[in-house]
């Protein structure tokens, strides 16, 4: 039974997710302090922090889901511009690099080789 929890404990599945989980905590803290760099320089230029916490339509308060809105736009405006193009843009670099080298002479040579040996053995054999 222990011997059964062991192996589920240590599958890759598991523990890949577990570490993805500690990352992404540790990412939403960063992009969170982030977002609050950008929302404090939003509050010098308009005056302070967009906060729509008082609106109300008649009787139905609305003004925190205002408040989430604007908040979720500022964070995926910060994820897209200082996380996602500057990724995409590295990948893109990547891609253009990374066209195969032709082998080398010796490389060549030595593959010439071995094709040669490994032909020469299978006419031995009967």
């Amino acid at each position: 039974m222990l011997e059964g929890f062991k192996q589920f404990i240590m599958r890759g599945n598991l523990v890949e997710l577990a570490v993805a989980f500690v990352i992404g905590a540790a990412f939403a803290a960063v992009v969170t302090a982030f977002v609050g760099v950008i929302m404090s320089l939003v509050g010098i230029v308009f005056g302070g922090p967009p906060n729509f916490d008082a609106v109300a339509i008649g009787d139905l308060v609305v003004g925190p889901f205002i408040t989430a809105v604007v908040s979720f736009l500022v964070i995926a405006v910060v994820v897209y511009f200082f996380v996602v193009v500057p990724y995409n843009k590295i990948q893109e670099r990547r891609a253009k690099g990374e066209e195969p080298t032709p082998p080398s002479e010796e490389v060549t040579l030595l593959t010439q080789i071995r094709d040669l040996l490994s032909e020469g053995a299978t006419r031995d054999q009967p």
